[in-house]
């Protein structure tokens, strides 16, 4: 890991590393580190902003839509004139606007099992801000068989939840959270709505807690599920064990050989 910066480098991440718990040392993990972020819409929006201006050195960005006029209302990595277009490769064109010296890499396609099997083992850490459950389990599974810690936010009208699973080290994974959805939990903002603002506070908190991870900064959520409720403006959180019956981690005991450790 060099410890090399370049003079716009030190002056861009200079609030960084004052910080002692992050200071040269911790920017330069930021910009050695991949992070694949699925989904560019409402979560990932933020999500992609946050990493990208941090200073992550890869970024993959998996979205196989098109920017639609009613995506505007929260999807904050888009502009009128995007409208139309490939989310993939404008969102790809915005974070590189914002901080030329990292990789941005658009994947327009569909996140599914097959395609997550090939993209998930090139990233160090997953970050999935998709809207349906089974992107969400095909994203928990390709986790799990990588040994990938993965950071999931979800939002619906006007809350939000968010946590972090790595069985790989003992936690849980998501299915442990929702073995089964019914069809409740399957609205979409497109049917149930969406406080726009929500998903910037959760986007901004799945962030940092990638961040985080990278970093090996702080506890992270693990094993722990953070929920927000905006009309109360109120936090909860409540404890998540891993399922010893979940047929995709086997309850957070996955062999040490088949885990793959976050990259240094």
């Amino acid at each position: 890991m060099s410890l090399d910066f370049s003079a716009d480098e030190v002056a861009r991440y200079a609030r960084h590393i004052l910080l002692p718990e992050i200071g040269g040392t911790g920017q330069a993990r930021l910009r050695d580190s991949s992070v694949l972020i699925i989904g560019a819409g409402g979560l990932g929006a933020p999500v992609s902003l946050y990493l990208a201006a941090a200073g992550i050195g890869r970024i993959g960005l998996v979205d196989g839509d098109h920017v639609d006029l009613s995506n505007l209302q929260r999807q904050i990595l888009f502009t009128t004139g995007d409208v139309g277009q490939s989310k993939a490769e404008r969102g790809a064109k915005r974070l590189g606007a914002l901080n030329p010296d990292i990789t941005i890499e658009p994947h327009l396609l569909r996140a599914d099992a097959a395609s997550l099997a090939d993209l998930v083992p090139r990233y160090d850490l997953v970050c999935d801000g998709s809207d349906n459950f089974e992107t969400r389990y095909a994203v928990s599974d390709a986790c799990v068989a990588a040994g990938r810690t993965l950071v999931s936010g979800a939002v619906l009208r006007f809350e939000g939840q968010l946590s972090t699973f790595d069985p790989q080290r003992g936690g849980p994974c998501y299915r442990c959270l929702f073995p089964q959805a019914d069809a409740q939990d399957s609205l979409s903002c497109a049917q149930a709505g969406i406080f726009g603002a929500v998903t910037g506070v959760i986007g901004t908190l799945a962030a940092t807690e990638v961040l985080k991870e990278v970093l090996g900064l702080g506890r992270g959520l693990s094993g722990r599920v953070l929920t927000w409720d905006a009309r109360g403006a109120s936090f909860r959180e409540f404890a998540l064990a891993p399922d010893p019956d979940c047929p995709s981690c086997h309850g957070g005991r996955m062999p040490v050989e088949e885990g793959v450790p976050l990259a240094e």
